[in-house]
C-alpha cells in the first residue's frame, strides 16, 4: 500500500453571486486572469511547489471549463499515474444540484481521499489569489502538535476578527475566556488536517448537507479535544468578493515594483497554465500600447493604455482601451473608447462605440454587486456599433439599438435578458 504523506482537496467554488454575471456561465475559480491564466491555476501551481503531487478540485457548477482546462494536468506536472490531478463531481442522486455546505462537498468525494491513505489533507480555495507553500505550513502543524492548522491573515483596522489565537499559535475555542494579549485573525479558509481528525469529523455530520468547514467542522474539533493552530500569512491574498476587486487585482499587476499586486515574473515561484498554441501578438502601425499586459495570439490595432488584455482579443484601429480588464477572444471594433471596463470572454464590441461616460450612478440591478464606475459586458455579450454606455452598467447577451433608448445606456442601468427595472434581481 502506497501513503501520500498529504493530499490536496481544492474547493473550486460555484456560482458567487457577489461577482454578478462574472459567474454566469462559469465557475469563479475558471475566471480568466491576468490576461493568461485562470484564477484556478495559483492553487495548482502552490500544490507543485509544495511537493504535493495529488490534488483533489472539487466542483459545484460547470465544471465543463474546468475540465477542459485543466486536462490530466500536463501543465502543473500532475499526470501522475498514482495520485496526480482529478476534477471532482459533488452530485449525489438523492440531491441533484443541490446547494450543499463547504464539508459536505468534501464528504462526498470520501473515498477519493481514503485512497490515498494520508497523514494529512490540505483543503484550499480554488479560486481566491496566493502565492504560499504549503509545505511551510504542514511544518508548522507538525512543530505545534497539533490536529488542525488554520491559514490566518492578520485582521487590518476595521475589520471583525474570525477567532484568536495565543502568543504561541494556539486557537482558543468560543467558550474559552480571551486574554487582551491575544492575536486577531481573520480565516484564509485553507486548512491542514490530520486525516483520522477530518475523517471523523466528516462522518459526524455526514447528515448534515449544509455542514460548513469554519462553522461546523472546526468547531467540531475543538469541540472533541484537538488542538488547533493558526498559521499566520502576511503574503498576497485576494478573494476577489467582487466585479470591482476583480478588476484591481487585475490592474495591480501592471504597477513596477509589483509591491501592491501579485508578481508574476518571479522565476521560483511560477504560475502554471494550460496555454493553448495561439499565433503570436500583433501590432500594426496604428498600435500603441503602454503599462498594459496583452495575451498570446492578440491583434492589436488601436491604443491600449493601463489594461490587461487576454489571449486572442481583437483590437480594431482608432480604438482606445484604458483602465480595463478585456477577457479572452473578446472582439473590440474600431474606433470604439472604453474606460474602466471589463468586457468578459468572447463579447463583441460594434464599431464607434464609448463604454464608460458620464458619472456614477447607483445600480438599478444590484446596488450591492455593482458599485463602482465600471462597465461590465458579459461573456459573449454583443454591443451594437454607435451607442454609449455609461457608468455603472452591466449588459449581458445579444443586444441591438432597441436596447438603447437614443443610443444610450444610463448610468446605473443594465441590459439583462427577462430583467426589467423595478425586478428584485
Amino acid at each position: 500500500m502506497i501513503r501520500k504523506e498529504m493530499i490536496a482537496m481544492l474547493l473550486a467554488g460555484g456560482r458567487n453571486n457577489r461577482l454578478g454575471i462574472l459567474t454566469d456561465g462559469v465557475a469563479k475559480s475558471a475566471i480568466p486572469f491576468g490576461g493568461k491564466y485562470r484564477i484556478i491555476d495559483f492553487s495548482l501551481s502552490n500544490c507543485i511547489h509544495s511537493g504535493i503531487d495529488t490534488v483533489g478540485v472539487v466542483t459545484k457548477y460547470r465544471p465543463v471549463r474546468l475540465n477542459k482546462h485543466i486536462g490530466i494536468g500536463v501543465s502543473w506536472d500532475l499526470d501522475k499515474n498514482y495520485g496526480g490531478v482529478t476534477v471532482l463531481p459533488t452530485f449525489h442522486e438523492e440531491s441533484g444540484n443541490a446547494v450543499i455546505g463547504s464539508a459536505e462537498a468534501v464528504y462526498r468525494n470520501f473515498e477519493y481521499m481514503q485512497q490515498y491513505h494520508p497523514e494529512y489533507v490540505l483543503i484550499a480555495p480554488g479560486d481566491h489569489l496566493c502565492k504560499m507553500d504549503y509545505e511551510i505550513m504542514l511544518d508548522f502543524l507538525k512543530a505545534m502538535q497539533a490536529d488542525v492548522a488554520v491559514c490566518a491573515l492578520p485582521v487590518k483596522e476595521g475589520e471583525k476578527a474570525g477567532f484568536a489565537a495565543d502568543l504561541y499559535g494556539y486557537i482558543y475555542s468560543p467558550d474559552e475566556e480571551i486574554p487582551a494579549d491575544s492575536r486577531q485573525y481573520k480565516s484564509a479558509g485553507i486548512y491542514i488536517f490530520q486525516w483520522t481528525v477530518l475523517k471523523e469529523a466528516l462522518l459526524a455530520l455526514k447528515d448534515d448537507p449544509l455542514a460548513d468547514l469554519e462553522e461546523d467542522v472546526l468547531p467540531y474539533c475543538m469541540k472533541n479535544g484537538k488542538k488547533l493552530c493558526a498559521y499566520e500569512f502576511t503574503g498576497y491574498y485576494e478573494k476577489l468578493s467582487s466585479p470591482a476587486a476583480y478588476w484591481k487585482a487585475n490592474l495591480e499587476l501592471l504597477y513596477e515594483d509589483r509591491g501592491m499586486g501579485l508578481n508574476l515574473n518571479e522565476h521560483f515561484w511560477k504560475i502554471y497554465t494550460n496555454s493553448e498554441q495561439n499565433a503570436p501578438v500583433y501590432f500594426s502601425d496604428t498600435s500603441a500600447v503602454s503599462d498594459s499586459i496583452i495575451g498570446e495570439g492578440a491583434d492589436i490595432q488601436g491604443r491600449v493604455i493601463n489594461s490587461v488584455i487576454g489571449a486572442g482579443v481583437t483590437v480594431g484601429p482608432g480604438t482606445v482601451i484604458q483602465d480595463s480588464v478585456v477577457m479572452q477572444e473578446a472582439y473590440i471594433g474600431s474606433g470604439v473608447l472604453i474606460d474602466r471596463a471589463i468586457i468578459c470572454e468572447g463579447a463583441g464590441i460594434g464599431d464607434d462605440t464609448v463604454i464608460g461616460f458620464g458619472e456614477f450612478a447607483p445600480s438599478k440591478l444590484d446596488p450591492n454587486t455593482y458599485n463602482s464606475e465600471l462597465v461590465i459586458v458579459g461573456e459573449n455579450a454583443v454591443i451594437p456599433p454607435d451607442v454609449k454606455i455609461g457608468r455603472n452598467t452591466v449588459i449581458s447577451g445579444v443586444t441591438n439599438d432597441d436596447d438603447y433608448p437614443e443610443g444610450e445606456l444610463a448610468s446605473g442601468s443594465a441590459i439583462i435578458p427577462d430583467w426589467k427595472e423595478g425586478d428584485n434581481a
